[in-house]
């Protein structure tokens, strides 16, 4: 599966730190992330991801562009919901293409876990038939 990963800046620790914890199961799948997030989770983690852009410089929209074309399966978007983020548009953009395409979301820590549980019993697999 294609997992995306996202995080705002005050969860990228949070996100190393979701990625170490959960290696063994994403190092089965193709990760894709923004610039900044997908350089700190290959550091902590020695696994591959694929980058695109920082998000405020199109990332979010490369990220989108994947959703709307069907080539990700699962995204993590770890967001701050209090600090003001000034790409807000293009997150909730993101929000709204996974809805669109059926792709689960997963916002903060507890859905991301679920999730992540959930893909390594197998639920998800529903998605390579959708495709």
């Amino acid at each position: 599966m294609n997992i995306g990963l996202i995080a705002h800046n005050t969860k990228k620790k949070l996100m190393q730190n979701f990625c170490i914890a959960y290696r063994a199961i994403l190092s089965k799948h193709e990760l894709y992330a923004t610039e900044t997030t997908g350089k700190l989770i290959e550091e902590v983690t020695n696994l591959n991801v694929h980058k695109y852009l920082a998000g405020h410089l199109g990332g979010a929209q490369q990220m989108g562009s994947q959703i709307e074309n069907n080539k990700i399966d699962m995204m993590i978007f770890l967001r701050d919901p209090i600090t003001r983020q000034f790409q807000e548009p293009d997150t909730n953009n993101l929000f709204h293409l996974c809805d669109m395409h059926n792709i689960p979301l997963a916002t903060n820590l507890a859905t991301a876990e679920l999730m992540i549980k959930a893909l390594e019993r197998g639920d998800l697999e529903w998605r390579e038939m959708y495709k």
